[in-house]
């Protein structure tokens, strides 16, 4: 017999792994500036200028500096 929780839950899509810029820290919450221009409020520890991965409003831990590069389909 399966778990019908489970089974609900291989329903719902991935989670995203974002990454993104922190901009400012205000008590221990982080404002974090994605490279489209959007922002978001996360929890973690962190310092500003960081590039940092962000899943579920938490950051997940360093990302690399790399070159913005966009294009259009």
């Amino acid at each position: 017999m399966s778990n019908a929780y489970l089974d609900f839950l291989g329903l719902l899509p991935p989670r995203l792994l974002l990454v993104g810029t922190v901009t400012s820290i205000t008590s221990g919450v982080a404002t974090v500036t994605l490279p489209g221009g959007g922002r978001l409020q996360v929890r973690g520890e962190t310092t500003v200028g960081a590039r940092v991965f962000v899943r579920d409003g938490a950051i997940e831990g360093p990302a690399p500096t790399l070159a913005d590069s966009s294009g259009e389909v």
